[in-house]
């Protein structure tokens, strides 16, 4: 079988419709938005350029980071030991089980879709209680395979958890279709420069500065009424 283009690779890899459970989660927004924090577009843009800049940059593209460090090199204890580190600053359980079941049903999708690579390393550590296989890391790991530089690789995670944010909100919210594209489109001109701040730091520095958010994750399982997984 011959190799994919890589370019058409990631379009897949980052279609909005790839089935891996992204649609069940918002991720604390649903509560953000019921207890009124975030009403209207402009403060939604305002949320998730933050959550970009202070939490998924500086935390979830470091295990990124880490899989072009350390899977060239077969590293696989130092690229987990990143996966963990950076898993255990999730502070709500909803938000720590909902990444891992995405990661899952990442990589089962990519053994299926790409069977000519390998997949073992995080099949088996999976299997001996080593990694989480959470959706960054499998999705690091998934560019690596394809071939997709380090800073799309990292830019590509950051659109995707863009397009979960604002679909989760399409559902939330009175915004509709062509108001949710616009704000794809401005969210997503911030990615170069959070990609290049994550690029900036070692895996090892991870953190996550949303406390606001992480509260709301944690609150969601409490919520009165709940259209998304808790």
């Amino acid at each position: 079988m011959g190799q994919p283009a890589a370019w058409l690779a990631i379009q897949q890899l980052l279609d909005s419709a790839l089935p891996i459970g992204g649609f069940s989660h918002s991720f604390g927004l649903e509560t953000m938005v019921q207890e009124g924090r975030i009403v209207h577009s402009g403060q939604l843009y305002d949320y998730a350029s933050v959550m970009m800049m202070q939490s998924w940059a500086t935390s979830d593209a470091m295990i990124i980071r880490a899989v072009y460090r350390d899977a060239p090199l077969e590293e696989w204890n130092r690229l987990f030991a990143i996966e963990r580190l950076v898993h255990a600053q999730r502070i709500a359980a909803e938000t720590r089980i909902g990444i891992e079941k995405m990661g899952r049903r990442l990589l089962q999708l990519a053994a299926a879709v790409f069977p000519q690579y390998d997949w073992s390393p995080l099949h088996e550590a999976s299997r001996r209680g080593e990694c989480q296989v959470t959706h960054p890391l499998v999705h690091g790991f998934i560019c690596w395979e394809l071939g997709i530089d380090e800073e799309q690789a990292i830019q590509g995670y950051l659109y995707t958890c863009i397009i979960t944010c604002v679909n989760s909100a399409l559902r939330l919210m009175s915004i509709g279709q062509t108001e949710g594209q616009s704000l794809i489109a401005r969210l997503s001109m911030l990615t170069p420069e959070a990609a290049a701040e994550a690029q900036t730091m070692e895996p090892e520095e991870a953190y996550s500065n949303m406390p606001i958010a992480e509260l709301a994750m944690i609150r969601h399982e409490g919520l009165y009424s709940r259209l998304f997984m808790s």
